[in-house]
């Protein structure tokens, strides 16, 4: 009787572990590279960088968004206020932003201080 017990208790354990990991991996951070063509000729992005000004990359940010959100299979609750993204520029720079505010056209603003630059390789 004991040993049921204590098979019943093991296996109620392994399987809210396995709920917590899996939960945990799905809340992961969504990555939008723009070189995919969806995004690549995009007026706000094809020339967007980290060294970019803090307006231009608000923008990039918010076209990328909006275009994610069209071809999401849920647009209305895709991105939602408060959800972050992180954008790998055309030059191979990345930064994460945050959703401000989905409809508006400048309801992107960069998380401070996630700014990496490219890396830039020799070609020997």
């Amino acid at each position: 009787m004991k040993y049921r017990r204590i098979l019943h208790g093991a296996k109620f354990w392994f399987w809210v572990a396995l709920f917590v990991a899996y939960s945990a991996g799905a809340v992961g951070l969504l990555l939008i590279d723009t070189q995919e063509d969806r995004y690549r000729r995009l007026s706000a992005v094809e020339l967007t960088k980290v060294q970019s000004t803090p307006e231009a990359r608000r923008v990039g940010a918010s076209q990328v968004a909006a275009v994610y959100r069209a071809q999401s299979a849920m647009p209305f609750t895709s991105l939602p206020a408060g959800s972050t993204f992180q954008v790998v520029w055309p030059d191979g720079s990345t930064e994460t932003m945050v959703i401000v505010d989905p409809s508006s056209p400048n309801g992107v603003r960069p998380l401070a201080g996630s700014q990496v630059p490219a890396r830039v390789t020799e070609r020997r």
